[in-house]
């Protein structure tokens, strides 16, 4: 014979043990502490180079031999390498021979900045001019990209320079936020500094 209360009991028995409880989700990966170095800035002048500026004592200058199996467009194609925010800011400098130069050379600054834009969250360009004819555009790209800022400098009759920040790790814009704002403080010096010789 079937209880009448067999129903209720087993809805009372399914309620109870739906109780709420704590449920721990495993936390987050953590990102390591990144320990910035001591802002301090030194000349660089180097004698294959017709440019100068300041840049972080704590960058290392490694001068470019290679351009895939050739040599360098110019001899004065290095990096800025930082070993120890795993970045590098690599800068190349072209001689301008005529307006066809320049206008090619501008030209390639702003495709190279545009690839970025399918991955990008944001995108902005500023102009650049500083004292001694030292114009240019900055292109600040936010998002899942490779070069969170590049940059061409010139002054439209003889010179032209360009820079891009990569950094040597999986793009993760958040946790590279402060890394990348620490950087960018340095490039800000470089260019503020900058002049042709």
């Amino acid at each position: 014979m079937k209880n009448k209360y067999t129903p209720v009991i087993a809805f009372l028995l399914f309620f109870i043990s739906c109780k709420e409880e704590n449920l721990y989700l495993p936390k987050p990966r953590l990102y390591p502490k990144v320990n910035f170095p001591t802002k301090e800035y030194i000349d660089f002048s180097e004698s294959y180079c017709k440019i100068g500026f300041r840049y972080p004592k704590y960058a290392e200058v490694v001068k470019d031999e290679y351009f895939f199996d050739d040599k360098p467009l110019d001899p004065c194609w290095f990096d800025l390498s930082i070993p120890s925010l795993n970045g590098t800011l690599h800068c190349s400098y072209f001689p301008i021979r005529d307006r066809s130069d320049l206008d090619e050379l501008i030209t390639d600054s702003y495709e190279l900045a545009g690839k970025h834009n399918i991955k990008a969250e944001y995108y902005n360009e500023y102009v650049l001019d500083y004292p001694g004819n030292v114009k240019g555009v900055m292109f600040e790209i936010e998002g899942d990209v490779a070069t969170p800022v590049q940059f061409f400098l010139s002054d439209s009759t003889n010179h032209f320079f360009r820079g891009s920040l990569y950094f040597q790790n999986q793009v993760r814009p958040d946790s590279m936020a402060p890394v990348y704002e620490f950087v960018r403080q340095d490039i800000d010096t470089l260019l503020s500094t900058f002049y042709w010789q």
